[in-house]
């Protein structure tokens, strides 16, 4: 006779229950997560008070990233993992302020790309037709921050941004690497 525990079989209907199960953990820790950000928010306008507050951190976010990346044991990749908490972020951010951000228009373009692999999706996307607009509203405070192209695979460095960035006081304060891949198409009658 053994002792030995014998394991109920994995079956579809049990796994989908255990998949259910970790979705309601994971919604009540992300909402636990945003209440907590509204927390932050509230402890950063009391201490820092009115338009001066700065709830984005690009350096706090960076290592929250790492972090993430760092203790990730997969089966996800890294970066996937990173997708997903930005987001998470990003979502948590907009309810301390929603972010403006600036970018080369118009929608839809590796700009706007860049901007939303950056930012997260909580954000409100603002396109604009040239490269100064972009920095004449961050330079204003219209837009909390701006996305433009430093450099393309085409054309090389983008001189208009270079130029801009040294007739300006703004500063680089992120980097987005974008993979730029195009599909050319052809009727079938051609």
């Amino acid at each position: 006779m053994s002792n030995s525990k014998q394991t109920v079989p994995d079956t579809l209907p049990l796994l989908r229950d255990r998949i259910d199960s970790i979705d309601s953990q994971i919604q009540m820790l992300i909402n636990e997560r945003a209440r907590c950000a509204q927390k932050v928010a509230e402890v950063k306008l009391a201490e820092q008070g009115g338009d001066a507050v700065v709830f984005y951190r690009p350096e706090r976010e960076a290592q929250v990233l790492r972090r993430v990346m760092e203790r990730n044991e997969g089966p996800l990749g890294n970066e996937e993992m990173a997708k997903i908490f930005r987001q998470v972020m990003s979502s948590c951010l907009a309810l301390e302020k929603p972010m403006r951000i600036a970018f080369l228009g118009p929608e839809g373009t590796f700009t706007q790309q860049a901007a939303l692999k950056h930012f997260g999706k909580s954000i409100i996307s603002a396109p604009m037709a040239a490269i100064d607009e972009v920095f004449r509203e961050v330079e204003s405070g219209a837009a909390n921050y701006g996305v433009v192209p430093v450099e393309n695979s085409t054309e090389g460095v983008v001189n208009h941004t270079l130029d801009s960035f040294r007739d300006s006081r703004l500063k680089i304060c992120g980097e987005v690497e974008e993979r730029i891949h195009h599909h050319l198409l052809v009727s079938s009658k051609y």
